[in-house]
């Protein structure tokens, strides 16, 4: 792979219940377990911020891809869930869900264009085969 670009944190204090700060200072949270975990959820957590990043990466490659094919993608929008759970072998595992809203292109197409940028996004890549991700097409245009 050809580096583009590399992004750097450090996380710091005890884990999901510390803190991270990306070296550029941009990006400085308080981390906290949620509630259903038994943290105090006084601040956001991996699962969240991997939710974050993935919607965005996605929703981007959705933009490359639909300027390609010259597809109307405005007021496009990804909503990303992340599961975490007991992956049954004594460890914990993600499963993703991509709610993706395209309401200016037919449903059709809209499926096509999810599909194409799920082979782009850079997250869809490094998770396939490792992490179920299911993708859903929420609106499109009758």
């Amino acid at each position: 792979m050809k580096v583009l670009y590399t992004a750097e944190a450090l996380a710091t204090g005890e884990g999901r219940d510390g803190q991270a700060r990306t070296s550029d200072g941009k990006l400085e949270v308080k981390l906290a377990s949620p509630v259903e975990l038994g943290g105090n959820g006084e601040g956001t957590n991996p699962e969240q911020l991997f939710a974050a990043g993935y919607g965005a990466c996605f929703h981007s490659a959705l933009r490359v891809v639909a300027r390609r094919q010259k597809a109307d993608v405005s007021d496009s929008s990804v909503r990303a869930k992340v599961d975490f759970g007991a992956n049954g072998q004594g460890g914990y595992g993600l499963g993703v869900h991509l709610e993706v809203s395209l309401p200016k292109v037919d449903a059709a197409t809209a499926q096509a264009l999810v599909e194409a940028a799920h082979q782009v996004c850079p997250y869809s890549n490094a998770t396939r085969g490792n992490i179920e991700v299911e993708l859903t097409v929420v609106e499109a245009a009758a």
